[in-house]
């Protein structure tokens, strides 16, 4: 074990990366359970606020993950220091993606619907990180072997045909296999080659005057999300607690944090 971890992950210079991902999802679950108590009522914790202003975790996140990244550029992939701010820079990114729902709507949905945005931010970003501390790059230079490197033909015909799936995925509104797809290549061919869904661009302009598309469009995207959508919120209710009931509340989602945590 001790040898594989050396090879896999210290000899690459992967070390500061899975810190990093350790503790970015540490701070998450930890952060998750202390909101949750506050909602509750429950433990020794309180929201923390200055002269009448919730202080909301994501202003000591973004203090972290700004000192964090530029101590990890300046100290490189390397060494004891890098370690320490790639840490810190997990810890930051953390309690800011918690709250990405907050920055993203500008306003305090922690408990709402749309909070659910942050816990699905979280997910993606994790499954992200993993994906590149187990070998996958973006569009998948790591899988070329030295042949194919010196034909740079193949090579830039492979970035450019992999970066238009992803770019087809994107406007069809598949933006988690886009995503997926910049790492693991070729996922996003199966996003390019589906139904966009509605509201995306590709739908608006192409299935303009094609209502036999639309239509079909239309049921796809019903039958996946109402197949799919019940399992995901119950996912994001056991991880965020939206599930859980509070105080005066009743069973639920509150109209957001307020004074009961965020």
């Amino acid at each position: 074990m001790g040898h594989w971890f050396y090879r896999n992950v210290v000899e690459p210079g992967k070390l500061p990366l899975l810190i990093a991902l350790t503790s970015f999802v540490v701070t998450f679950l930890v952060t998750r359970t202390v909101v949750r108590m506050i909602r509750a009522g429950k433990g020794p914790f309180g929201n923390v606020s200055s002269g009448g202003v919730h202080i909301h975790h994501v202003v000591p996140g973004v203090v972290l993950t700004v000192a964090g990244g530029f101590g990890a550029v300046a100290s490189g992939r390397e060494g004891v220091t890098a370690c320490v701010f790639a840490g810190v820079f997990g810890v930051g990114a953390g309690l800011v993606l918690d709250e990405f729902a907050l920055i993203l709507h500008l306003d305090d949905v922690y408990w709402s619907d749309q909070g659910r945005k942050s816990v699905e931010v979280v997910v993606l970003t994790t499954a992200l990180v993993v994906l590149v501390l187990g070998g996958f790059s973006p569009f998948g230079v790591d899988e070329l072997t030295a042949d194919e490197r010196q034909n740079r033909a193949s090579f830039v015909l492979g970035l450019l045909v992999n970066f238009l799936f992803v770019l087809i995925a994107l406007v069809k509104g598949k933006f988690r296999i886009a995503v997926i797809g910049t790492l693991v290549p070729f996922v996003a061919i199966v996003g390019a080659v589906r139904l966009a869904r509605p509201g995306s661009w590709w739908s608006r302009r192409a299935y303009a005057r094609r209502p036999r598309a639309r239509a079909r469009s239309r049921l796809r995207t019903y039958r996946h999300d109402r197949r799919w959508d019940r399992v995901r919120r119950r996912v994001q209710d056991v991880i965020g607690g939206f599930q859980e009931r509070v105080p005066g509340r009743g069973p639920g989602p509150g109209p957001g944090s307020g004074p009961d945590g965020g």
